[in-house]
């Protein structure tokens, strides 16, 4: 990286990191909204409906391997900023290790744990036993996910987001064409689909393998000693993104609680089909923060917090700006789209109903999760964690268990807009506070 090129031309080296990371995410989210296709069209409302119910499993793996690795290439992007080359692998390669350690222990508890989280959601019948086809698999494929995720941020943060998103466009393709071998031809169920994701990951992690092996320049595989503190640095540097993404995990729980009781499978089939479109663009969301992140943190590393800060706005601006399109393309295909998954006309009604409420969620999320991004970059993790655990937790378990109360569905629908309206005005008193911390 370089100060200079980085002052020139601000918003072209924002693109430059971000446009490679969204693509990987949206090759990311694809997988699963193909999943969703033929888990709709091969096995059934019953299949998609299952699959949502375990999210909040998906949500901890990613909270815990996002919580390590952010905070880890945070820590590594600061010390490259001032050319500490020596903490840089020491961090990479502990990052790595605690993150593969830590997924393999969370997929032995969650085996432990499947019985008790379908009596709890009321999981009966075809729900509950494409729930355990689908995720005992997942079960193996969730810890190579993580690691490979973990990997894909350091490629970035050593300047070469395009190979990551060629590993990504491997996995898709691989996923997709499996997809329809297992469960279209062989006729495999929730569990084909499964096997599909965990081939393909694995397909991705060998060939990641190969990049650290013989071309990566700064980050190496090989012995380290672990630290401990580096260890805890991590942990809470990155904590903000483990709270979003387990609260993210926690609200679906709530969610799918709610809808189970309220409206049944059907309602749970609807809100995972409009939640593909807020998966997708949280993607976008995503990448713009993994590209913008080391950015950040080398600019601030290297003693220039006001250019960190406007590569922050400039990327909000953006992010504003895909919210808006994404919300308007959708208004436009709401009918084509729900009619891709399911047949029944109800659960297209929910859809259609639903989407557009839900959507308004999309002007301020970007906005939220930016400034999230931008404080875990420059180690204020107390903002962070604070952004975080209110639009992923608090406000929102509140509006997911009150709305419906009074609304129905439709309070449902409303939760995730109102949630994040309420956070915009917190994410604005941090931001205006660090203004004041500056000019004085």
């Amino acid at each position: 990286m370089d100060l200079h090129e980085i002052k020139r031309n601000m918003g072209g080296k924002i693109l430059q990191f971000s446009i490679p990371a969204i693509i990987s995410m949206l090759l990311s989210a694809f997988i699963t909204v193909a999943d969703g296709f033929f888990m709709g069209n091969y096995v059934g409302e019953e299949g998609i409906a299952a699959v949502n119910l375990g999210l909040p499993i998906v949500y901890l793996y990613l909270g815990v391997g996002l919580m390590i690795s952010i905070g880890g290439v945070a820590i590594s992007g600061m010390a490259l900023g001032s050319g500490d080359r020596a903490c840089c692998k020491q961090v990479f390669c502990q990052t790595i290790a605690t993150t593969t350690v830590v997924s393999l222990a969370i997929s032995v508890v969650m085996w432990i744990c499947f019985r008790p989280m379908l009596t709890l959601l009321k999981a009966e019948g075809e729900v509950n036993r494409y729930f355990r086809e689908y995720y005992s698999i997942m079960l193996l494929e969730f810890p190579v996910m993580v690691v490979n995720s973990a990997f894909g941020m350091f490629i970035r943060g050593e300047g070469h987001p395009e190979f990551f998103m060629k590993v990504t466009v491997l996995s898709v393709l691989l996923n997709v064409g499996f997809d329809y071998v297992f469960a279209g031809i062989l006729a495999f169920g929730a569990s084909g689909i499964a096997w599909a994701s965990f081939v393909s990951a694995l397909a991705s992690l060998a060939w990641i393998l190969y990049y650290f092996w013989k071309r990566a320049e700064v980050y190496r595989l090989g012995t380290f000693s672990f630290s401990l503190p580096l260890c805890i640095q991590a942990i809470l540097n990155g904590s903000s993104e483990f709270i979003g993404e387990m609260s993210t995990g926690i609200a679906m729980f709530a969610y799918n609680f709610v809808i189970m009781r309220r409206v049944g499978a059907e309602g749970v089939a609807a809100f995972t089909i409009v939640g593909y479109v807020a998966y997708v663009f949280s993607m976008v969301i995503v990448g713009f923060g993994q590209g913008a992140s080391p950015l950040i943190s080398f600019c601030y590393g290297a003693g220039e917090e006001e250019l960190a800060k406007n590569i922050q706005k400039r990327t909000v601006r953006y992010v504003f700006g895909a919210g808006a399109a994404v919300f308007f393309i959708m208004m436009l295909i709401s009918d084509w789209y729900g009619g891709i998954f399911v047949r029944s006309g109800q659960v297209k009604a929910m859809i259609r109903s639903g989407m557009a409420i839900f959507m308004i969620s999309f002007f301020f999320s970007g906005i939220n999760a930016i400034a999230s991004f931008y404080f875990t970059a420059t180690g204020r993790a107390f903002a962070s964690a604070m952004i975080s655990f209110s639009r992923g937790l608090v406000i929102l378990l509140l509006c997911i268990f009150v709305l419906p109360m009074f609304f129905g569905m439709m309070g449902i629908w409303l939760a995730a807009p109102v949630t994040e309206g309420i956070t915009l005005g917190i994410t604005g008193f941090f931001l205006r506070k660090e203004e004041k911390i500056s000019i004085t």
